[in-house]
């Protein structure tokens, strides 16, 4: 029963993230990106990996999501932008990301119907805190390194272009 949850929650994720690359529509992407975040959640959860299905659920599909989110609402392009949103925004688009949803809604159902249990060690927030703060600190403190110097280069790298969009802006 295990192998066949996993195989649609690897097929749903694949196609999800498939969907992610070649959308055309950044929201709709991003809706794909979402369900591909969902889906390796609980394919973490049915290798027993049930602290790491949780975290993905709240930092990835939901945090991180949010700010994708905030950041395309900001780059409002005006009433010319709106109008192309009403005109993409179909009840027949939600169809494949809601389809997708329900797909995994159902194998999250069965597992918890079922009282399956994943094959494996399972893993809480002490020992995760114990081992990255252990033997991996200096991993985790470069890996944190790395992602300070990725934003302020995307910051200086983007800077030119919201100096031009202020001044197109002032009158």
């Amino acid at each position: 029963m295990e192998m066949i949850l996993f195989t649609i929650a690897s097929a749903v994720a694949v196609f999800a993230t498939l969907m992610t690359i070649v959308g055309r529509n950044v929201v709709h992407s991003l809706l794909y990106l979402i369900l591909s975040l969902l889906a390796a959640s609980v394919l973490f959860f049915l290798l027993g990996a049930h602290f790491a299905a949780v975290l993905e659920v709240i930092i990835y599909a939901g945090a991180i999501m949010v700010i994708f989110v905030f950041a395309l609402m900001l780059m409002n392009q005006g009433q010319k932008t709106i109008e192309q949103e009403n005109r993409w925004l179909t009840p027949g688009m939600w169809l494949g990301p809601a389809l997708l949803a329900l797909i995994l809604l159902a194998e999250v159902l069965v597992m918890i119907a079922g009282g399956h249990a994943p094959a494996g060690q399972t893993v809480d927030s002490r020992q995760v805190g114990v081992a990255l703060f252990g033997p991996y600190l200096l991993a985790v403190e470069l890996a944190s390194m790395l992602l300070l110097a990725g934003l302020v280069g995307a910051y200086h790298l983007g800077k030119p272009m919201l100096d031009r969009n202020r001044q197109r802006r002032q009158p």
